[in-house]
């Protein structure tokens, strides 16, 4: 059993940068795959970015592209999003899930955190 818990969100303005993290408890941390989803109100939840287990190749969504880094640290059981050049449309609660059914771009992964509110403000 893994259990994502998110910290790092916050109040930022537009053009600035928040970094995210996800601490998981499990040993079993490092042998997941780590996805980062977002769900902005009256929106459905998509995914942001995700990296493979060992960090040897990553997803990002085209909206964040050149602008979001996932990354991870297993000796830390920790994965982060640094978000720079934030945009208002980025506001949303962002979520840490771990352990994916498939495909680590998915959307469908098993354990879930329970998400950081991300405003950017114009």
């Amino acid at each position: 059993q893994v259990q994502p818990v998110e910290s790092g969100g916050g109040l930022v303005q537009a053009g600035g940068s928040l970094r995210l993290s996800c601490a998981a408890s499990g040993r079993t941390f490092s042998s997941y795959d780590v996805g980062w989803f977002r769900q902005a109100p009256g929106k459905e939840r998509e995914i942001v970015a995700a990296i493979t287990w060992n960090a040897g190749n990553t997803y990002y969504a085209d909206s964040v592209k050149g602008r979001f880094t996932i990354s991870r640290d297993n000796a830390k059981i920790t994965a982060y999003l640094q978000m720079n050049s934030l945009k208002p449309e980025d506001t949303a609660v962002y979520y840490c899930a771990t352990g994916a059914q498939g495909d680590y771009r998915s959307t469908k992964y098993y354990y879930w955190g329970q998400g950081t509110q991300v405003t950017v403000s114009s």
